[in-house]
């Protein structure tokens, strides 16, 4: 081993011994290559926000750009400037903002800053004046969401002001906005008033004089199924991670989109337990027979949902498991029934599916939610190992592990031989 190869080694992070959530970032640049091709003729916008879906806001952002992401997206202005702080360039659009926000910080880091109200458009030509440089302005109109964005009676005095504004060299109208409400069922009549509504809003704006580099208002499901809503940009978030926001009309392999976070633990406990033995809080689970009992350390703690407990699908030693009982704050337990395991060996919660693993999509119908929120709520106690980081010319080298263990004849409570889940390089968040 010559130096380098020693130094490297070195400084590469020890395997968690609890659990990890992996973070395939070659996948997520497939899945904004596959994504800008449904979007052709558009830009596309990598939405990063909620730390990137759970999935890491920095190494993401990065992934995107390198897969030809034109633009970023933020939620709060925290994160925009996280990804300036951090060195990341091109256009950042920042959307959530309340009376009294780093407008000023926003505009000097040169990002692009969403408005829906005359009291927003106050605050943020005031912070120009004093940054002495013009804001990067986004109207956002309500077309029917109901949430942020300028309704369609007090648009007309919205996009005057802001053209005054513009006319004073105080900010530039970069962009003009709207989000749908129903665009994960296609066909909802929602749709169609909503496409209206815009187009009304845009010759509005276009009649005062305004002329934006970006109209934008399809999200992931509308870039997936609604191409007259790809105007100049889409907005892409779930579907960059690799989650289908339209599974009633197809997966994510139906779309060319792969599954980025896979989560798994090394199971914590593992004992044989007799027949009628209750089994976590409330005891609504008790064992029908003689059964060994595997722990997971994972619980609602780590964003796993309590919801799903008696329900969520974990693979084990090789077979698709349910949790046994409730999920509690630290982990959970599955009955493995007559199968063998050892403390250590993986259970791998959800991952691609292309080895017999769960997905995030399968916990979401377990819980009662949608997959979004499944990777979201990972806590940060779960560290994110990074593969398929671009190194130069290259990418990192690893093998993506399938759950599936050690199942011949052995003690219960002994360690399996070291990891039983490959690892690949690894970087935590």
């Amino acid at each position: 081993m010559d130096a380098t190869t020693a130094d490297t080694t070195a400084a590469r992070p020890a395997t968690p011994s609890r659990a990890w959530a992996e973070i395939d970032l070659a996948a997520l640049r497939g899945n904004v290559r596959a994504l800008r091709e449904r979007a052709a003729g558009a830009g596309l916008m990598a939405v990063v926000k909620a730390d990137a879906y759970g999935h890491g806001l920095l190494p993401c952002a990065r992934a995107a750009r390198q897969a030809g992401a034109d633009w970023l997206g933020t939620a709060t202005p925290e994160e925009a400037l996280a990804l300036r702080a951090a060195g990341v360039g091109g256009p950042v659009l920042c959307w959530l903002w309340t009376p009294g926000g780093p407008w000023r910080e926003a505009i000097e880091a040169d990002v692009d800053v969403s408005v829906s109200g005359l009291w927003a458009l106050r605050e943020v030509t005031e912070a120009a004046r004093a940054a002495g440089r013009p804001a990067r302005v986004q109207l956002k109109s309500d077309t029917g969401l109901g949430r942020n964005g300028c309704q369609p009676a007090d648009w007309p005095e919205l996009t005057a002001a802001a053209r005054a504004a513009e006319t004073e060299g105080l900010i530039r109208v970069t962009g003009l906005w709207s989000h749908f409400a129903c665009a994960d069922e296609p066909g909802h009549p929602s749709i169609a008033d909503q496409l209206t509504a815009f187009h009304e809003a845009l010759a509005t704006a276009e009649a005062l004089g305004l002329r934006p580099e970006v109209r934008h208002m399809a999200n992931s499901p509308a870039t997936l199924t609604l191409p007259e809503a790809h105007f100049d940009l889409v907005r892409t978030g779930v579907a960059m991670y690799g989650i289908s926001p339209v599974p009633q009309v197809g997966g994510p392999a139906d779309f060319g989109l792969r599954p980025v976070m896979t989560l798994a633990a090394h199971l914590a406990h593992v004992k044989r337990v007799p027949g009628g033995h209750g089994v976590s809080y409330g005891h609504s689970y008790v064992t029908p027979g003689e059964t060994t009992l595997a722990l997971v350390p994972l619980g609602y703690a780590d964003g796993i949902p309590r919801h799903a407990s008696g329900a969520g699908p974990v693979l084990v030693a090789g077979k698709l498991r349910t949790v046994a009982g409730r999920v509690a704050m630290d982990q959970f337990v599955v009955d493995l029934g007559g199968d063998s395991a050892r403390v250590g060996e993986p259970a791998v919660l959800f991952g691609t599916g292309e080895q017999g693993e769960p997905t995030a999509e399968d916990w979401a119908r377990a819980a009662g939610t949608i997959a979004y929120e499944i990777v979201t709520r990972i806590g940060a106690r779960v560290p994110r190992l990074y593969r398929g980081e671009e190194m130069g010319a290259g990418e990192a080298a690893g093998a993506r592990g399938t759950g599936r263990g050690d199942e011949a004849e052995g003690r219960s409570d002994e360690p399996a031989a070291g990891p039983a889940y490959p690892h690949p390089e690894q970087g935590r968040r």
